[in-house]
């Protein structure tokens, strides 16, 4: 169906000849800010919002793209359109907005008039992604406790929005060995849980749902959702301190992130929570979500799940 399409520094060029120089500081110090958006049904869902959180980081490191948000948004929908012809039309997608300050200068290796932010705009198809976890929508997921801690939100702001979150990385490197398939749950430094690596994490108690404060986790725009989506439904919802014991006692457990949506623990740490079942209120949060995007996404997963098994998952 043809090569992807990446935006790079201001060209559309295949997917192959897209390269980042080794003098670049997204490889040489990590100098990048990275924004992660999907498509339901071919619409790139909140974008404004993402793009909005991706601006407020690359104002914190000072990096200016050379583009203003509204800009940013038409080449990224530009790109968007450029792919949507090699995937089937049933196929949704990842959508990644790399900034990195570009060329490092300390190395004296690159001439001044080049020393510019490097902007990068690609998309993934999600058929490889969510048909590989389809089970996990039904039989939900293993969450594990991670040795690894939660960098301090005094150290570093976790509404810093980097892939080079070394605790989440280490963390998913842990919770491999603990349990291989399984996802990691940071605590911070007084014990409390924060996030799962790479998701939002949520417990039901009492009829409760309950989360970590905001000022300790990434605000994710899906987690600012569930929020919407339990007054909705009139559902407390409430962000408080939460300990080990909290999850080993909960009724229901679930994580959201952008690409996954919404996923139900089917255990914590090697108990089983609700027989490890989909629970009723994570079930209500569910189908609000379906309403809310306009999809049903485990249905979804299940379908690219069939497709991955006609064709092979590497494309």
């Amino acid at each position: 169906m043809g090569e992807r399409i990446v935006y790079f520094n201001g060209d559309f060029v295949p997917e192959a000849q897209a390269r980042v120089s080794i003098y670049d500081t997204a490889l040489a110090t990590g100098e990048k800010m990275v924004e992660v958006t999907r498509t339901f049904n071919h619409a790139p869902y909140k974008l404004a919002d993402h793009l909005e959180r991706l601006y407020r980081g690359l104002e914190v490191l000072q990096i200016d793209p050379g583009m203003d948000p509204v800009q940013m948004a038409e080449v990224t929908d530009e790109t968007l359109h450029r792919n949507l012809p090699t995937e089937s039309e049933v196929v949704d997608w990842q959508i990644l907005n790399y900034v990195s300050r570009g060329p490092a200068a300390q190395f004296e290796m690159v001439p001044a008039e080049e020393l510019k932010p490097t902007v990068v705009i690609h998309c993934i198809p999600l058929v490889n992604r969510l048909g590989g976890m389809a089970k996990k929508y039904t039989n939900g997921i293993d969450l594990v406790v991670v040795e690894q801690r939660a960098i301090p939100q005094d150290v570093i702001s976790p509404q810093i929005k980097s892939n080079g979150r070394m605790d989440h990385v280490v963390g998913r490197l842990e919770a491999k060995k603990i349990k291989p398939g399984s996802t990691g749950v940071l605590l911070d430094q007084n014990g409390y849980l924060t996030e799962a690596t790479g998701s939002s994490l949520f417990l039901v108690s009492d009829d409760r749902i309950q989360t970590a404060p905001s000022s300790r986790v990434l605000s994710g725009l899906t987690r600012e959702m569930i929020f919407d989506i339990a007054k909705k439904l009139g559902i407390p919802i409430e962000e408080q301190n939460l300990t080990v014991v909290d999850a080993m006692n909960a009724s229901e457990i679930f994580i959201t992130s952008t690409v996954i949506c919404q996923v139900h623990a089917r255990s914590f740490d090697g108990l089983f929570i609700n027989s490890g079942l989909l629970g009723p209120i994570t079930n209500q949060v569910r189908q609000a979500f379906n309403e809310e995007v306009g999809l049903d996404f485990a249905a979804q997963a299940q379908e690219y799940d069939h497709i991955l098994r006609q064709r092979g998952p590497l494309r």
